[in-house]
């Protein structure tokens, strides 16, 4: 998918390559449903501006889909998937929710704001780094988790954090999922059940 940048004052339109996956996203739904296509069109729209939304944007998929603009404005502004205001290259989002806030969300967003010397919704001077605070990232078996574009880092520690943000800062690559020795969502340290298998006849 594109990212090309488009500034706030200049005409926004689709790149060939998204004009063709709007057209695919659209072609999902019935005839007379195409509005349905809303939300994936705003987040194509919003990769391919850089990071965020704007109010012509917003107008421009509201016509591409004929509906009203207060429409597609309902959608934008009640998901905070949507950015509406530009963002660093990286958009780093620490999840607070109960599970994540049990197991250190707190030091997590401590550590990233002494770190890299800003507040919550706000962006590094050198325009590389946002941070923000989300809702339930979905991945509350390795809290405390953080989302960096389109992938998750879990299992973090406030040094794992640091570790994390260095990297991206440095422009090295970067592993996303556990940050600990854990395969996927398996219980830390090992399985403790159905270590083993009895044979057929075998005595339970």
């Amino acid at each position: 998918m594109s990212a090309v940048a488009q500034n706030d004052d200049q005409k926004f339109e689709w790149t060939p390559e998204n004009e063709a996956l709007a057209q695919k996203h659209v072609a999902k739904y019935p005839e007379g449903r195409q509005q349905s296509a809303v939300m994936p069109l705003l987040d194509i729209a919003q990769r391919q501006n850089g990071g965020h939304v704007t109010q012509e944007i917003m107008e421009y998929i509201a016509d591409y889909l004929d509906m009203a603009p207060i429409k597609v404005m309902e959608v934008a502004t009640f998901y905070t998937m949507y950015n509406h205001k530009p963002i660093g290259k990286h958009h780093v989002q620490v999840c607070g929710t109960t599970p994540c806030w049990l197991r250190g969300a707190d030091d997590i967003m401590k550590a990233c704001k002494t770190h890299l010397g800003i507040e919550k919704g706000e962006t590094t001077e050198d325009g590389l780094i946002t941070l923000s605070e989300v809702e339930c990232a979905g991945a509350c078996v390795n809290a405390p988790v953080v989302a960096i574009g389109d992938d998750y880092f879990e299992d973090l520690t406030p040094e794992s954090m640091i570790e994390l943000l260095n990297k991206l800062r440095n422009g090295e690559a970067v592993k996303p999922g556990p940050q600990i020795d854990r395969q996927n969502s398996a219980p830390f340290g090992g399985a403790t059940t159905l270590k083993e298998f009895k044979g057929k006849g075998e005595d339970a």
